[in-house]
């Protein structure tokens, strides 16, 4: 005899979770990288870009605002 399972979220609850991971991931991906060969060459306009800076912070808060409006979105 199976017993479906009782989920806490539903289906939309879940996919909206996987969004807001999903651009939190890719706000951190935006924001990595900006080093260079030789570490005594700073390079300021590779790490202060607008997609470092400005960009990145953006989809990660937006990631998380999504997660947060995931959890207490009712079923």
């Amino acid at each position: 005899m199976e017993k479906d399972a009782d989920f806490l979220f539903g289906k939309k609850n879940y996919l909206l979770m996987l969004l807001g991971l999903a651009l939190i991931l890719i706000g951190f991906a935006l924001m990595s990288g900006g080093g260079s060969e030789d570490p005594n060459v700073f390079n300021p306009d590779e790490v202060y870009s607008f997609r470092r800076i400005t960009l990145a912070p953006i989809l990660i808060l937006l990631g998380f605002a999504v997660e947060f409006f995931a959890i207490f979105k009712k079923a």
